[in-house]
């Protein structure tokens, strides 16, 4: 089994494809104070218009604001807005 990961792994570098589309690695991308997309989100803990705490394979993404909203939701994909001030992560040890 790890030698079937192990060339798969090797195959994805080669073909030169990002972690995150071949594995449940999440990917954050953070557009000035007002948007984030989370790639590969497990699910949602809490959800307020102050906080968000959003569960990954790694941790748990907390982020601080005002206004937030969550939209664009897909099964892999979540989408941020509103006047973030800060991010906080629960990374989880293995």
């Amino acid at each position: 089994m790890k030698n079937s990961k192990r060339a798969i792994s090797k195959i994805n570098r080669m073909l030169e494809m990002p972690q995150e589309v071949y594995s449940d690695m999440p990917k954050i991308t953070i557009t000035g104070f007002n948007e984030m997309i989370i790639e590969n989100f497990k699910g949602i803990l809490e959800y307020e218009d102050y906080y968000i705490r959003i569960n990954t394979s790694l941790g748990i993404v907390n982020i601080n604001g005002y206004e937030l909203n969550l939209e664009n939701m897909t099964n892999n994909d979540i989408k941020v807005t509103g006047k973030i001030e800060s991010i906080d992560i629960e990374r989880k040890f293995d």
